[in-house]
């Protein structure tokens, strides 16, 4: 064992945790405030590959909790790992055990596999993994059998800086792409086999041109922190494919890169990941990540024993403050981190920097942001988190989104984490699928359904949720992230195919994964062939998609797609797809007929929503002229053209509305008015358009077409142009969109004093 070497030259300031490279080695900095030692040991060889000498090095301290010392002779590419000497107390949450290596929490590279053997738990196991959680330290030594820490000189990096060429989309024009690195490209045929899954993937020409004709504006990835499989899945062979489950706030996921660049180092992994940062925002598109703060791969107190437990349990973790010690969990991982305490908020900090500042990712949407927020007297939107990640200087301007719930009490705060924040807006999934789906599936049976004052309020950007603050209004509906289907849950194709989950693959008995789908499967339960006498609910199925995305596209606020919706991508019927890295899990790039419509319909719409001011809410609204002399910013009508008052907004029978919304007329730009009217009935409806004298209405998109060049026939029989007043019918559910043609408005009133 040798000892650290001083470094007499260096002027003493506060140590920054984690290894960094500096000349002539590298400085260690270690938080462990209840340890007495920590030694850093570094470890030959690369990857799984066993290591054959071990040099350990015990840091000087600690100095307020914190372990550091210099070590001579160290090249980036090495590999190490930390030790913690202290107490072993689990009846008291100590758990100091320096048999176990342990992986460094502010590493910038891992190598190496996670096993799940007794050597990686701190407490002694059989080979069956049962035992005492508050029984003896185990003996064993965990080295080999936990991922190493790699030394990273980020400021050695290659390529050019992504920050640097950041496209800061404003959010009035943003419009969101959920996407699994791996999942996007694996089924892709024009990326080359060995680009696929990738980081490099993600980058490839065919790739990017599909994600800018689509016309969406960011890539958010799930989760690309390196993360472990729970022990629970490896035991049925099975991954967390989504990777909600971090090993690593610092380190990019080393599976997600290429064999090249793998066997290169971490150094080459994260170039790869910059280098994808960089070419998507040469073509325009923001990259937000998806970021897991709230816990950690170590699982619950019997979990394994891999980095931060073994370093400082009671700090990193929550607990419930009962003896034997126990962790307190509102994630619903068995862990909750403890955002309480300074040093796991400095943590978090400094792991958002460093994406922002080395990485130049454009934002993050944060799952069960509510935990993060959680102080001693439970969530408030003043806790120094949420604070400390909205004005520190690196993440300023960036994209912030917050997943606004958690399973701990109270967890349900959609709407509540104010200025600069955009949040996820359940309200509007559920809005949105029930009036479409789950309302005419009862319908259908002779009962009763939603009211449309709900779809209106997801439709106007949701104004009860988004609307407060202080002044009120301030935020506008652009922090609501609209969204009718995520990662987590039915794919778009599978919510109008399946009336219930269908998630055996999973091996959970099918237990796993939400019931409350509101999905309809319009008569047969799962795909149908077509020469079958069921394929004659395949049209409807269609226009049940095209419904719901239009609908999504329209509404007031920032629309988020999920990879492979554009596509018609199932998941046959699983709405838990997360540990099924598979055919199942992937996007399936394959184009039948109606999945080439679908894409060809996607597209078209959300080249509406650019070319339309109207469909880019950027306030809320009032109701009332922005100018004198204009048009209502937003007016609802009833089928007969009359205005809806409060009966008709109260009637579950009502199921047709029209809503008329209108930019602010200025001297500067001609307005920009919209009319979309929406059936929800079961049956055709007899419609009065909406509007005022002389108002020419062109109709731009309609849900019975399969493919947007319908409008070409329509216009052969004259069906494109009507006037306000008009009589027209719509099928049943169906939804369309009209504009007014410029030439037909209304002068446009000079300025006011």
């Amino acid at each position: 064992m040798c000892g650290v070497s001083p470094r007499p030259t260096t002027p003493r300031r506060p140590a920054r945790l984690g290894v960094h490279p500096v000349r002539g080695g590298i400085e260690v900095a270690v938080l462990a405030t209840h340890a007495t030692g920590v030694e850093v040991c570094l470890f030959d060889g690369h990857g799984d590959e066993p290591h054959t000498t071990e040099r350990r090095y015990p840091l000087d301290g600690p100095v307020h909790g914190v372990f550091s010392g210099f070590v001579p002779d160290v090249a980036p590419g090495t590999r190490y790992g930390l030790r913690a000497h202290g107490a072993w107390d689990p009846v008291h949450g100590l758990r100091h055990n320096p048999a176990k290596l342990l992986v460094d929490p502010w590493a910038r590279g891992l190598e190496g596999s996670l096993r799940y053997g007794p050597q990686t738990y701190g407490h002694v196991l059989d080979d069956e993994l049962r035992g005492d959680v508050h029984g003896p330290a185990d003996p064993r030594d965990s080295a080999g059998h936990v991922p190493y820490s790699v030394v990273v000189d980020t400021a050695a990096l290659p390529g050019p800086d992504p920050a640097a060429n950041r496209p800061w989309v404003p959010w009035e024009r943003t419009v969101v792409y959920e996407a699994h690195v791996r999942g996007l490209t694996m089924l892709h045929p024009d990326v080359p086999p060995e680009l696929r899954g990738t980081y490099a993937g993600l980058a490839h020409p065919a790739v990017v041109d599909h994600l800018v004709g689509l016309g969406v504006t960011a890539v958010e990835l799930l989760p690309v922190h390196a993360a472990a499989s729970e022990p629970h899945l490896t035991a049925r062979g099975l991954t967390n494919y989504w990777g909600y489950s971090t090993l690593g706030f610092f380190a990019p996921e080393p599976r997600y890169a290429t064999a090249a660049a793998r066997a290169a180092g971490p150094a080459a992994v994260l170039a790869e990941l910059r280098g994808a940062v960089h070419a998507l925002h040469e073509a325009g598109l923001e990259v937000l990540l998806d970021v897991v703060y709230n816990h950690t791969c170590e699982g619950g107190n019997a979990g394994q024993h891999v980095s931060w437990r073994g370093l400082d349990n009671t700090l990193y973790y929550r607990h419930d403050g009962g003896v034997p010690a126990t962790l307190a969990d509102v994630t619903g991982t068995g862990n909750t981190l403890d955002l309480r305490r300074t040093e796991v908020v400095r943590m978090t900090l400094d792991s958002l920097r460093y994406w922002a500042d080395v990485v130049g990712v454009d934002g993050f949407r944060f799952d069960l942001a509510v935990t993060l927020g959680r102080g001693p007297d439970g969530f408030t939107p003043d806790h120094p988190l949420l604070v400390g990640v909205a004005t520190d200087p690196s993440l300023h301007g960036l994209k912030l989104v917050a997943e606004p719930w958690d399973v701990g009490p109270g967890g349900w705060r959609t709407g509540q984490f104010g200025l600069p924040w955009a949040e996820w807006n359940d309200r509007f999934r559920n809005a949105v699928r029930s009036f479409w789906l789950a309302d005419p599936a009862r319908a259908a049976h002779g009962l009763p359904g939603h009211r449309v004052r709900d779809l209106a309020t997801r439709l106007s950007g949701s104004v009860d949720l988004f609307g407060h603050g202080d002044p009120p209004l301030v935020r506008g509906p652009e922090a609501s992230v609209n969204f009718v289907t995520a990662h987590d849950g039915f794919t778009l194709a599978d919510l109008v195919a399946y009336d219930h989950k269908h998630n055996l693959a999973n091996g959970e008995d099918n237990r796993d994964g939400t019931d409350d789908n509101r999905s309809w499967n319009h008569g047969v339960e799962g795909p149908v062939e077509l020469d079958s006498p069921a394929a004659a609910l395949l049209p409807l199925r269609r226009r049940s998609i095209r419904n719901l995305l239009a609908t999504l596209v329209v509404a007031a606020g920032t629309p988020m797609i999920t990879a492979g919706d554009e596509l018609g991508r199932t998941q046959r019927g699983n709405n838990n797809a997360y540990c099924q890295d598979t055919e199942l899990g992937w996007v399936s790039w394959d184009l039948s007929p109606w999945r080439a419509d679908l894409l060809a319909t996607a597209r078209y719409l959300l080249a509406l929503r650019r070319e339309h001011r109207a469909l880019r809410a950027t306030r809320f609204y009032s109701g009332r002229p922005l100018r004198p002399g204009g048009r209502p910013d937003l007016a609802w009508y009833a089928a007969d053209g009359t205005p809806f008052d409060h009966a008709r907004w109260h009637d579950p029978s009502i199921r047709t509305l029209q809503m008329e919304r209108a930019t602010d007329d200025d001297a500067r730009t001609a307005a920009d008015v919209v009319l979309v009217v929406v059936n929800g009935a079961l049956q055709e409806v007899d419609v009065t358009l909406a509007g005022g004298p002389g108002d020419r209405w062109r109709l731009v998109w309609d849900s019975v077409w399969d493919h947007p060049d319908e409008a070409r026939s329509a216009a052969i029989a004259g069906a494109l142009h009507a006037t306000a007043g008009a009589e027209t019918v719509l099928e049943p559910l169906s939804l369309r969109v009209y504009v007014l043609d410029p030439e037909h408005l209304p002068p446009t009133p000079g300025p006011t004093s």
